[in-house]
Formats: structure tokens, sequence, C-alpha cells
């Protein structure tokens, strides 16, 4: 892809979602750490979010039982609303992962 490929589909997002490709440039910019970690010794080498011990599967998890982001962040505050748009998007990414990981956990 090339970047003036990349400048037209941009262009064409709503402004909400190019609000969240401004985050998820700025978090990427600004941040230290990876986003997404795996470490076999947390989470049985899950997915999650870095810095924390919170898996991607639990976030999916959670926003399926009808919790909302509002809620995640309340109930995680060491949360950010850019910890949970990676969180979504590795998801989205990673779909039989997550979906492997929840049918783990119904077991």
């Amino acid at each position: 892809m090339t970047l003036k490929d990349l400048e037209s589909q941009l262009l064409a997002l709503t402004p909400t979602e190019k609000e969240r490709v401004i985050q998820l440039l700025t978090h990427s910019l600004v941040s230290i750490q990876p986003e997404i970690a795996q470490p076999p010794e947390i989470n049985s080498g899950a997915a999650y979010i870095a810095n924390t011990q919170i898996a991607i599967w639990e976030l999916v998890n959670a926003q399926d039982l009808g919790c909302s982001d509002r809620d995640l962040l309340q109930m995680y505050p060491q949360l950010t609303e850019s910890d949970l748009a990676t969180a979504w998007d590795y998801a989205e990414t990673h779909p039989e992962e997550i979906a492997q990981a929840l049918r783990d956990i119904d077991e």
C-alpha cells in the first residue's frame, strides 16, 4: 500500500473513525512499551494489554456480556481509551485466538 492509497482511504473515513486513527497513531508514537504482550507466564500466554494483566479475551468477554467502553474504563481504571481501541483492533485481527480463549473459559 502506498501513502497515496492510504491518504485516500483516510479521507473517506467518518469523523469518528478519523479520531480513532489519530488516537492509535498518537499512542503508537509515544508508547515506550508495546501495546500488546503475550508472555506465557501471564494469562497462559494469552494476549493482554502491556503493563497490565488484563487479557484481550477478558475485555471481549465483558463487551459480549454488555459492558460498554465506559464501563470497562471504570472497571479497569489502569486502562485508557487507546488501550481499548488497541484491544478491539487485536480482537478483530485475531478472531480465532480470541474465540479459542473464550471456549477455553467455558470448559
